[in-house]
């Protein structure tokens, strides 16, 4: 069995120690989708389509900082990965800018907007008294 390209229009690894990607950890952002692999015997892939993030945000921490990296913490709808982080990378404000095109581009062929990804049950409050919005 072969290994299985992905077509992809970036790619990184998680860097370590001063900056080198010496890891198992790999990223890589399609054109519908980020996809994390991680592993060297088992591997563990896991995919977040792109119109599914709702929020993202970039943390820079002083020791990626002096080597040029950064992180960008990924917030979305996905059921199995509600939160995601891409551990220090190279270019980390480009990679974002990156993520934000294609993001916007697979709204626009769906037609979703923030607005769509909000549920129902992201603002409900349970008041005790049930549907009525008043006593029984």
């Amino acid at each position: 069995m072969g290994k299985r390209e992905i077509k992809h229009v970036w790619t990184d690894k998680k860097r370590t120690l001063f900056g080198l990607p010496i890891s198992f950890t790999r990223y890589y952002l399609t054109e519908t989708k980020l996809i994390t692999t991680a592993g060297f015997l088992n591997i563990d892939e896991d995919e977040i389509d792109l119109y599914k993030i709702t929020d993202k945000k970039i943390l820079r921490p002083l020791g990626q900082r002096m080597f040029g990296c950064g992180s960008i913490m990924i917030y979305s709808r996905d059921t199995d990965t509600p939160t995601k982080e891409i551990k220090c990378i190279k270019n980390v404000r480009e990679v974002s800018d990156m993520i934000d095109e294609y993001l916007n581009k697979m709204r626009d062929k769906y037609g979703i907007r923030g607005r769509d990804l909000m549920g129902y049950n992201d603002h409900y409050h349970d008041d005790g008294y049930g549907d009525m919005g008043g006593e029984y």
